[in-house]
């Protein structure tokens, strides 16, 4: 792997950075806590006009073309100033998945729209005490004449509310993986939303379908394609999520190493003392390795190699290590680190959701080990917790 940035991709940084400082300070964060749509207007039209909207689209389909390495770049600067709204929902897993299920008039009604911005797509894949594998996907899909019948319910679909279409995971099958998607529009009668509150205070909706009609040309891909796609979707997806992680947990530590050095008790700076400098120096190696971790990963898909093992070690890693940063911080900056006043428990709270969504630890944990003990046998994307 060759760790030296192009001008591009060093471009590109710049250009993220920027954008956050100058749309997405920690005032805009602070807002958009818990606000019902949860997009923050002036920073998302700076991203359809930046072209950010359709970083993973090639092309001939309005984006941009990037690689993951390319993507993983803007999103460490994405985490660094802990950026919401529905991007990660609609520009990244839902185009991945698009571009992987959806034919060709599919992709080319709903790829470019989102590339615009035209179109926010959510996905709507978690159930209620269902778990991150195939059988946690419990709603039905049931053959209707001219299409399908929805019925169940979803939970922790992000920016639900301002989204248009909805993506979901539906069962058709006894099998384990007997699973369809299904875009679904969010006016449709029978869907209801539900605003769920969570530790980060970012926009999550329980969704419930009851007897929602979806015509059969609203289905991707073939029968009982549907886990298989969006399987293959999340390895890549979770890359830039670490990536966010890593670039979270290094502003984390950024702000506490400032903080030390502004914060004086008896006479001198708290970093000046042994036992808190010792902690943020325990932290670097743990942040400079995650960074190394995530850019392995989004090189290895950017150069067509295998992410099975790679994609859920760097969400894993730069999760755990967002956490982990993030507790070190709030104990140098002693019980005043977790009033609303300090930034530093923006950082916190979002570091434990980002660790429990969009699969957890043990869940990463069982994909590493699957691969760890299949290596050598023909395989693919592992299940841990199928039968």
């Amino acid at each position: 792997m060759d760790l030296k940035f192009t001008d591009e991709q060093r471009m590109l940084r710049e250009t993220s950075r920027d954008l956050c400082a100058a749309s997405c300070g920690v005032d805009v964060v602070r807002k958009m806590e818990n606000d019902p749509l949860g997009v923050p207007e002036p920073l998302w039209q700076n991203m359809k006009d930046m072209g950010l909207l359709g970083i993973l689209l090639p092309q001939d389909l309005g984006g941009m073309g990037l690689n993951m390495l390319d993507c993983a770049v803007i999103y460490e600067e994405f985490g660094r100033a802990l950026v919401p709204g529905p991007h990660f929902s609609t520009a990244v897993i839902s185009v991945l998945a698009l571009r992987r299920a959806a034919d060709a008039a599919q992709q080319k009604e709903f790829l470019p729209a989102i590339g615009s911005g035209a179109l926010i797509m959510a996905p709507a894949w978690l159930e209620p005490d269902g778990g991150y594998g195939a059988e946690g996907v419990q709603l039905t899909a049931s053959p209707v004449k001219g299409g399908f019948r929805l019925q169940g319910v979803k939970r922790h679909v992000f920016c639900a509310k301002a989204a248009q279409k909805l993506l979901v995971l539906a069962r058709t099958g006894k099998g384990a993986e007997d699973i369809d998607l299904f875009v679904v529009d969010t006016a449709s009668p029978g869907v209801k939303l539900e605003q769920q509150k969570s530790m980060a205070s970012d926009t999550q909706y329980r969704v419930t379908f009851d007897g929602v009609e979806v015509p059969a040309a609203r289905r991707l891909g073939a029968e009982h394609s549907g886990w298989k796609h969006w399987s293959g979707a999340m390895h890549e997806a979770i890359i830039l999520l670490a990536a966010y992680a890593a670039g979270g947990a290094e502003r984390a530590l950024e702000i506490t190493v400032q903080y030390s050095k502004d914060r004086h008790q008896f006479g001198k700076p708290i970093g000046a003392f042994q036992a808190l400098a010792h902690y943020m120096a325990d932290a670097s190696p743990v942040v400079e390795g995650a960074k190394v971790l995530v850019y392995e990963a989004a090189w290895a898909q950017s150069t067509g190699r295998d992410i099975a093992r790679l994609a859920p070690m760097a969400k894993l890693f730069a999760c755990k290590a967002f956490r982990d940063v993030t507790h070190m911080a709030q104990q140098v900056h002693g019980g005043i680190g977790f009033t609303l006043d300090y930034d530093i428990q923006l950082y916190y709270r979002r570091a434990k959701q980002l660790q429990l969504n969009w699969w957890d630890s043990r869940y990463l944990e069982g994909l590493i080990a699957a691969d760890v003990l299949d290596r050598g046998l023909p395989r693919t994307i592992p299940d841990p917790f199928s039968p």
